[in-house]
């Protein structure tokens, strides 16, 4: 994948604000005060996560935020995954007794701050977890980071498009770029998110649960090879 299509869709572009974890997928601060994250960690994670994403079958990808609901149904609509968007209703992995229970074997989060009922189910689920992370989230309940812009369209829309190019590539479907016809403006949203519309993101950082640790680091925040709750990573 060329960098330039990260670059002109603004991937690498984060916030002034940076918590701990995020820190060392930060390239350089520019004189405005806004991080730019290393645009190579970008394209490895995202492999990374497709591989790890060739490894099940029931996947579920969820955006409560607008901007990432059109990406994640787009990338559901190609991979067979499932897509939640809007609100994730309590009990949607954790009760069987639910009208829209799902059971899935691994999440995708457009954005841990925002998505943090779904992220909290998987946890108790046990599930493993990826998520796109800007540099103001903490990452402390994920498995494997997609460190990006997680709130801007077109940021958004090329992070979905390139995963769900790698999975498929990963999981055998295409062996070639040109074999993929979908294009990157077809994940892109048509609505226009809070950030982009001037308007302020919520300044509480992450969230975390009383008595979980960072880990050591690795591909998140838990420690590698496992997930929440202590039980192996099926890697």
């Amino acid at each position: 994948m060329p960098f330039e299509n990260y670059l002109s869709a603004g991937v690498h572009i984060g916030m002034k604000q940076q918590t701990k974890d995020m820190k060392k997928f930060v390239y350089k601060v520019r004189s405005d005060g806004l991080a730019v994250l290393n645009v190579s960690m970008i394209d490895e994670r995202i492999r990374t996560a497709a591989r790890m994403l060739a490894k099940y079958d029931r996947l579920i990808v969820v955006s409560r935020k607008v901007m990432g609901q059109k990406p994640a149904i787009k990338f559901a609509e190609l991979t067979g995954a499932k897509a939640i968007t809007g609100r994730f209703l309590p009990g949607t992995i954790t009760n069987p007794a639910f009208k829209g229970y799902f059971e899935p074997s691994i999440l995708i989060a457009t954005d841990p701050l925002i998505d943090k009922q779904a992220i909290t189910e998987a946890v108790k689920m046990r599930l493993p977890i990826i998520a796109l992370c800007d540099t103001f989230n903490e990452t402390s309940l994920i498995d494997v980071v997609i460190p990006c812009n997680n709130k801007g369209r077109k940021a958004l829309a090329m992070v979905y498009w390139t995963l769900a190019k790698e999975y498929l590539r990963a999981k055998g479907v295409i062996s070639a770029d040109e074999e993929f016809a979908a294009k990157p403006e077809e994940f892109e949203s048509e609505e226009a998110g809070a950030e982009e519309r001037g308007e302020e993101r919520p300044r509480r950082p992450g969230f975390g649960r009383p008595g979980m640790g960072r880990g050591r680091p690795g591909m998140g925040g838990r420690p590698p090879g496992r997930f929440a709750g202590g039980r192996p990573m099926r890697r």
